[in-house]
């Protein structure tokens, strides 16, 4: 199974940008790994909000396949602790699906057509946190879980 993470923009402060090289780097040694940056949408200003999440909506969808399990993450979703969430990982690496997708949406959130192509959503926390962080606190998160279902040390 191929893990991947879509999210939008790379952070802009060095310290998020070299906490995310870290675990994309780690991740790929327990698991196949890609992490696309979709470059941020120019000429926003002139979008309404929904405008943009549909626009951003429709990039996301060119890069689902139908076979894909699509996991959103998404401030309504369900909060795992850590060892849970890597039994949620263990659980789509024993059925036999090729592809699961992590998505963190643009500023707004995701589109309808994002929500109903969802298989399941994933809350970080309740807090809110910026775009940036999300994708340093979901690559730690991945990798504790993938270091988890190795019995190694790291959780602890």
């Amino acid at each position: 199974m191929k893990i991947i993470y879509l999210s939008f923009a790379t952070p802009d402060d060095k310290y998020l940008t070299t906490g995310c090289e870290i675990y994309r780097n780690r991740i790929p040694h327990y698991n196949a790994f890609n992490h696309e940056i979709i470059p941020a949408l120019k000429n926003t200003k002139s979008l309404s909000e929904n405008q943009q999440k549909e626009k951003e909506g429709e990039i996301i969808l060119s890069k689902i396949v139908d076979s894909d399990y699509v996991v959103l993450l998404d401030e309504l979703g369900i909060q795992y602790t850590s060892v849970d969430f890597s039994k949620f990982v263990q659980q789509r690496m024993l059925s036999g699906i090729k592809r699961v997708l992590f998505i963190t949406g643009g500023p707004y959130g995701f589109s309808d057509a994002i929500y109903n192509r969802g298989n399941s959503k994933l809350a970080l926390s309740k807090m809110t946190f910026s775009h940036q962080m999300v994708q340093l606190i979901f690559l730690e998160q991945l990798y504790r879980a993938l270091t988890i279902l190795k019995n190694e040390p790291y959780h602890h």
